[in-house]
């Protein structure tokens, strides 16, 4: 663990100069949430180690404000109403100062109003549909315009991509994304009739009707491509048919947005190669960094094998920010954590630096990473870091929107009328 702590030392010296704590429970209790059975815990597991993992770091750094860190872990099972039930136990039963969890937006949207309810706080680290800022969660995940629109602008730009296929799994983060996606692609001059949509459950695994729509679609010619939400072990049963239907990258390229290491390790990708996924981080990028990461977790969970993906730098981001806004603040009070968080500033692990804004989101780079053989990606886009937008400029209602928590104290403040509105939820 030593590469791994050597990225955590400057915490050492901002509780030095962070001056006298307040009084401080020990130990400081962080709560992790993730699905460690059902559809989704092909992809979350590996996350709630990662938690583990830097809590184990940290404390072999001596924990934060003289505090060891413990780790509570709970299974919400993939089961969505259970990930509020888990939140409220975590934060009324076991009193943890922090969350860090969730996958799904459904999942989020169920933890939501237990969060704001109990002043909890929460990091939440995956890709999502944006249209939401709440003042108790902390997005570290990318948002549309850091992977939806920037995957779509490399279809149009670089492989001349004219009919697009939305395949989502049917739930919040697919439907608001496509919706969004939607709109933005008619502004590029795509008509409706050449855009296809297709929702299916969580767990779908008879893929041969939808795979043939998707052929079909360009049977005059035009070239198609896949932007695939399709979320947990149902994409398995994607790969599969379009592998055996003979569909290659060059035929009907698919860019996914909820594919990474961790999803193809338990694939044969041997039909994959030439694919796309559309992420933050992947584990091919070369930096120093990265390296120092890949071999903290991997002598930490005791193989070589394993890999990273994006969620996981996510949560190590997250995590470390909240560290050193826990030691500048002295406390893990919520709202001097919360105050302490913006403009937060952490090293990310493909070159440059992750920026919190005041609207909750970070600042991150755009990667585009083909499908390798071997279950890697070769990184074949990147672009600066760019900030998190919380909503959308492709959506009108959304449009008009700004958050901001430091000045305006609002995370859906609209610059039309000079207000802000109280946020709902349309699911």
């Amino acid at each position: 663990m030593t590469n791994l702590k050597s990225t955590l030392a400057g915490t050492a010296l901002l509780a030095a100069l962070a001056g006298p704590a307040l009084a401080q429970d020990c130990p400081i209790k962080v709560g992790v949430l993730h699905s460690l059975s059902g559809t989704m815990a092909i992809s979350e597991t590996t996350l709630k180690d990662t938690m583990e993992m830097l809590v184990a770091a940290q404390n072999e750094k001596g924990g934060v404000l003289g505090c060891e860190l413990e780790a509570v872990v709970v299974d919400p099972a993939s089961d969505w109403p259970l990930f509020a039930e888990k939140a409220r136990e975590l934060l009324t039963v076991h009193e943890v100062d922090v969350i860090f969890g969730n996958w799904t937006s459904v999942s989020r949207k169920s933890v939501l109003p237990v969060i704001e309810e109990l002043n909890g706080l929460l990091f939440y680290p995956v890709q999502y549909e944006g249209e939401e800022s709440s003042k108790n969660v902390f997005y570290t995940g990318a948002a549309p315009n850091q992977q939806a629109i920037p995957a779509t602008d490399y279809f149009l730009e670089e492989l001349g991509v004219e009919k697009f296929a939305l395949l989502g799994t049917d739930y919040v983060y697919p439907r608001t994304t496509n919706n969004i996606l939607e709109s933005y692609l008619k502004s590029k001059g795509i008509a409706q009739e050449d855009i296809f949509v297709n929702y299916t459950p969580f767990g779908h695994s008879d893929w041969s009707k939808i795979v043939a729509d998707v052929v079909a679609l360009g049977a005059d010619g035009k070239k198609v491509g896949v932007i695939s939400t399709i979320n947990g072990d149902a994409n398995v049963g994607f790969y599969k048919e379009l592998a055996a239907a003979g569909i290659s990258a060059d035929d009907i390229p698919v860019v996914a947005f909820s594919v990474g290491e961790e999803e193809l390790s338990g694939l044969d990708t041997t039909n994959l190669v030439g694919h796309l996924a559309a992420w933050n981080y992947f584990m091919s990028a070369d930096t120093p960094a990265n390296a120092e990461f890949i071999a903290a977790w991997q002598d930490f969970i005791g193989s070589t094998d394993r890999v990273t993906n994006d969620p996981m730098e996510a949560h190590y981001i997250g995590f470390n920010m909240w560290v050193n806004a826990v030691t500048a603040a002295g406390t893990t009070d919520v709202d001097a954590v919360r105050s302490a968080m913006w403009g937060q500033e952490f090293p990310n692990l493909t070159g440059g630096t992750a920026v919190m804004g005041v609207n909750h989101h970070l600042s991150k780079p755009v990667l585009i990473g083909e499908i390798q053989a071997d279950g890697q990606f070769d990184i074949v886009s990147e672009t600066e870091p760019v900030a998190g937008d919380a909503w959308t400029d492709f959506l009108p209602e959304s449009a008009v929107l700004e958050s901001d928590w430091k000045d305006l104290e609002c995370g859906m403040y609209n610059t039309e009328t000079k207000t802000c509105v109280q946020i709902k939820s349309n699911y």
